[in-house]
């Protein structure tokens, strides 16, 4: 009862934030509302100079103001909590959850446009809300995803160089080749060898990324195929939206189905700038590497099972816990097993994070999500039980203290193998497709913004003792 009254709180607080924020933002949407040039390229070069003087003025005005202190925790423990990176696409309150550009999950499943009515945003809408900053009508995330099918086509040689692989390799690893085989077709390359000006960059990284998005399903769909389903590949539909053609693809035309991947790709997109993955893509990109090698990077980064792979463990214990208790397992029984995995020096996967300290909200809409279209499946039940179950475990044992609460990683899965995408070890990729609209969105404005090439201070273990006396002593 203790964990449910703290959930219903937070939901409650939730609430009330989004509907301040409603008020706050509502004029704002009404101006996001009032251009009707459906060309996503011509809004950017309309916002482009606008954000470049606010840079300016921001730097010029207020470049010494300081943003907070350093200590030697954050230096050792991987920079954790540092305030070091502009990333204007997304921001994550630890209370709150994310916000894309301003806007909640929840205010964006509201105000997005959608395929059918009471249905969940199109992800065209929200790359279009990154960019922007504003919220797009029906007509330009239509115009939008025929640009994007109209981007889609990939050469055989990509599939050559995913081919060259045993089809036992894991996803991500064909996945991520594939991408970097991409690459061999990067507008940014080829401008910047033909010596185009600076202030001209974020033109070719568009051109890249808007293609880098496209075809990025494509290849993640073959890889699926061709590890799972003997090769046998799925044409694009491009009568279809992104992440109904996406679902297509892989082989899953269950009009629900395409509805969860809208949602799926939607509230994996970004996750603002401090991540593994989003930040190793603002590194690379930022000595001037292109989408595509840049991308690359981001998803090695998120194939590491303290990020992006979290996803694949997550079904990995379910189902391990499904074998040795059974679907009905009591919640007394549950508990045992996960003091089991706690006392084995393994985590829960799926609970905790670096730095929510709520349940996650993502989270929350995949919950909802099973809650309209799948309440009696005997996993997401057992995922029901776990959310009551484990939370407690880990505050009474000191596990966690922070954050004993649900991430994104600890639904997803289950609502995957529902609709029959029951391979865990493909649902990285399914992240990393995501991700792209993110990272591509705001490598677009780091181009764009003229962003300096990433280089903070490193030191030494001697360097950090001989301080620390310095300073004891002072």
């Amino acid at each position: 009862m203790v964990f449910f009254r703290s959930v219903s709180a937070f939901t409650r607080l939730r609430s009330r934030i989004g509907q301040q924020s409603s008020l706050s933002n509502s004029v704002r949407w009404i101006q996001m509302q009032s251009s009707t040039d459906l060309d996503l390229k011509s809004q950017l070069q309309e916002l482009i100079p606008e954000q470049q003087d606010r840079l300016k003025k921001l730097k010029s005005e207020h470049g010494k103001v300081q943003l907070g202190n350093i200590t030697v925790d954050m230096v050792i423990g991987g920079m954790r909590g540092m305030t070091g990176l502009l990333w204007e696409t997304s921001l994550l309150d630890p209370e709150e959850g994310i916000r894309f550009r301003g806007l909640s999950i929840p205010e964006c499943q509201k105000v997005l446009p959608t395929a059918q009515s009471g249905a969940e945003p199109l992800p065209e809408g929200l790359l279009w809300l990154l960019l922007t900053g504003k919220v797009p009508s029906k007509e330009q995330v239509e115009a939008l995803s025929k640009d994007l099918a109209s981007r889609a086509a990939v050469p055989d040689y990509v599939y050559n160089a995913i081919d060259a692989l045993p089809s036992t390799a894991h996803p991500m690893t064909q996945f991520a080749s594939g991408v970097m085989a991409l690459q061999v077709q990067s507008e940014f390359q080829k401008a910047y060898e033909n010596g185009i000006h600076k202030s001209k960059f974020w033109e070719p990284t568009y051109e890249d990324c808007l293609n880098l998005i496209a075809r990025v399903p494509v290849v993640a769909a073959y890889v699926y195929r061709r590890m799972y389903k003997n090769g046998d590949s799925i044409p694009s539909d491009k009568s279809l939206d992104y992440g109904a053609n996406f679902s297509h693809m892989l082989g899953f035309d269950d009009e629900k189905m395409k509805e969860l991947m809208r949602l799926y790709i939607t509230i994996h997109s970004d996750h603002e700038g401090g991540n593994v993955s989003a930040h190793t893509g603002h590194l690379v990109g930022s000595a001037l590497s292109d989408p595509y090698l840049s991308f690359a990077a981001a998803l090695n980064g998120l194939a590491g099972p303290l990020h992006g792979l979290a996803n694949q463990e997550v079904l990995l214990w379910i189902k391990s816990v499904v074998e040795e208790c059974g679907e009905d397992v009591s919640k007394e029984k549950l508990k045992e097993y996960v003091q089991k995995t706690l006392n084995s020096g393994k985590v829960v996967p799926g609970y905790g994070h670096g730095v929510l300290r709520n349940t996650d909200p993502r989270y929350v809409c995949q919950r909802e999500f099973a809650l309209k279209h799948l309440p009696d499946d005997p996993l997401f039940q057992l995922v029901s039980k776990l959310y009551e179950v484990v939370p407690p475990v880990l505050t009474e044992l000191g596990k966690v203290v922070k954050n004993p609460w649900p991430n994104v990683d600890a639904h997803s899965g289950v609502l995957l193998n529902h609709y029959g995408l029951t391979e865990a070890r493909y649902y990285t990729v399914l992240f990393g497709v995501s991700r792209s609209l993110g990272i591509c969105s705001q490598l677009i404005w780091d181009r764009a913004l003229g962003l300096a090439l990433e280089r903070p201070k490193s030191v030494t273990m001697d360097w950090l003792e001989a301080h620390c006396k310095k300073a004891s002593s002072a």
